[in-house]
C-alpha cells in the first residue's frame, strides 16, 4: 500500500476537511481532484479538459455552500439518485451554471423521432461566436494485467461492463464529433469550436503495486483491489462499505454506525458474493473521537473475478483487432 500521509485522501482532508455536507464535499472533489488522464500526453491529441486549480473565489463559494446548501439542494431536486454518473453530472451542471458558463446540459440530438444521434453533456460559453463541448465522465477502473499497447483495455470496470480503452474510443470516435453532425446544427446557437473530454475518477491496482502508465495523470486518485481470499493479508482493521453515491470524495463524518473490523467485513462480503458477484468498494478508516476518516480505499472482488476479467480483456482485444481489420 502507499504511504497514507501522501495519499489522495490525506490531501483532500487537509484542504477540504472543514466541509461537512456530502454533496458539497463531492462537488469539491470533482473540482479539485487530480486529473485522471494526463492532459499533455500525445495519445489524447489535446482533447482532454482539466478543471484546473480551484481559485480562492471558488473555495469561498464552496465554504458558503456548505453553510447554506439550499441552492445546491434545489438544483439536485428531490429525486433519489441511483446512478453515480448522473449525480456527478448534475453537480458539475450546477457548478457551470453558477459560474455563468453553462449554455446547455444534456442536449439530445436526434436525426429523427426514433433515431438519437447523441447527447451533449455540456455546452459552455467560449466567446461571442463559439461554444465548447465538454463530454464528462466519472469512472472507476481496476487494473488487471498489463500488456504493451493494451494498458487502457486492462483498466476494467468492477462489473466488467467496460474499460478505459473502450470508453475513450467511444468518446473520441463518436461523442466528441457530435458538434459537427448535421442534425445538431439547427439546435446550436453558435458553432462548437472546441470539443474535449473531462474525465474524473479513481484507478485501483493489485494490492502493493503502483505502476506508472502512459497517458494517466501522475497524481491521479488511486486505490487497491484484492480478492476476498486475500483480505486477511491487510493489517487494517477498521472498514466501511461505501455506498455508491459516496464513491467520489474520501469519506469523512462525525461517526459511522456501519463500521466493521476485518473479520466482520470478510463475513459480510462472503455472504454477499454468494448471490451478487459485484465487487464492493470499501474504505479503510481511522476512527477517533468525533471523526471517522478514510485513509485508503479499495475494491474487494470475488475470488473468481481475476479469471473473468482476463477473459473479458482477451475478448475485447479480439473484437478490437477484428474492427481494425474491417477498417483496413
Amino acid at each position: 500500500m502507499r504511504d497514507r500521509t501522501d495519499s489522495s485522501q490525506a490531501a483532500f482532508h487537509r484542504r477540504w476537511g472543514h466541509l461537512r455536507r456530502a454533496r458539497v464535499r463531492a462537488l469539491a472533489w470533482l473540482l479539485d481532484s487530480p486529473d485522471l488522464l494526463d492532459v499533455a500526453a500525445p495519445q489524447w491529441q489535446g482533447r482532454i479538459a482539466s478543471t484546473g486549480p480551484v481559485t480562492p473565489a471558488v473555495e469561498r463559494w464552496l465554504r458558503q455552500l456548505d453553510q447554506d446548501p439550499a441552492p445546491l439542494d434545489a438544483a439536485l431536486g428531490p429525486r433519489v439518485y441511483t446512478r453515480l454518473g448522473l449525480y456527478a453530472e448534475k453537480l458539475m451542471a450546477f457548478y457551470f451554471q453558477e459560474q455563468g458558463r453553462l449554455v446547455a446540459h444534456g442536449l439530445q440530438i436526434r436525426a429523427s423521432r426514433n433515431d438519437t444521434v447523441g447527447e451533449f453533456d455540456f455546452l459552455l460559453e467560449a466567446g461571442a461566436d463559439a461554444l465548447e463541448h465538454i463530454e464528462f465522465a466519472t469512472k472507476f477502473y481496476l487494473l488487471q494485467g498489463v500488456e504493451a499497447g493494451q494498458e487502457f483495455d486492462a483498466l476494467v470496470g468492477p462489473n466488467l461492463a467496460d474499460s478505459l480503452g473502450a470508453k475513450m474510443r467511444k468518446i473520441f470516435g463518436r461523442q466528441l464529433a457530435l458538434g459537427a453532425h448535421p442534425a445538431a446544427q439547427p439546435l446550436l446557437p453558435r458553432p462548437v469550436t472546441l470539443a474535449r473530454a473531462l474525465v474524473k475518477g479513481w484507478l485501483f491496482y493489485p494490492a502493493g503495486s503502483w505502476p506508472a502508465l502512459s497517458g494517466i495523470g501522475a497524481g491521479h486518485c488511486r486505490g487497491f483491489w484484492c480478492a476476498l481470499g486475500e483480505l486477511d493479508a491487510f493489517d487494517a482493521d477498521a472498514f466501511l462499505v461505501l455506498p455508491k453515491l459516496q464513491w467520489l470524495a474520501p469519506f469523512r463524518a462525525g461517526h459511522a454506525e456501519w463500521l466493521m473490523n476485518r473479520a466482520q467485513l470478510h463475513a459480510e462480503l462472503e455472504a454477499r458474493f454468494e448471490t451478487n458477484p459485484s465487487p464492493v468498494l470499501v474504505a479503510v478508516v481511522r476512527a477517533a473521537p468525533g471523526v471517522v476518516e478514510e485513509v485508503e480505499r479499495g475494491f474487494i472482488v470475488p475470488d473468481d473475478w481475476r479469471a473473468r476479467a482476463q477473459a473479458r480483456t482477451a475478448e475485447e482485444g479480439r473484437a478490437e483487432d477484428a474492427s481494425q481489420n474491417i477498417i483496413c
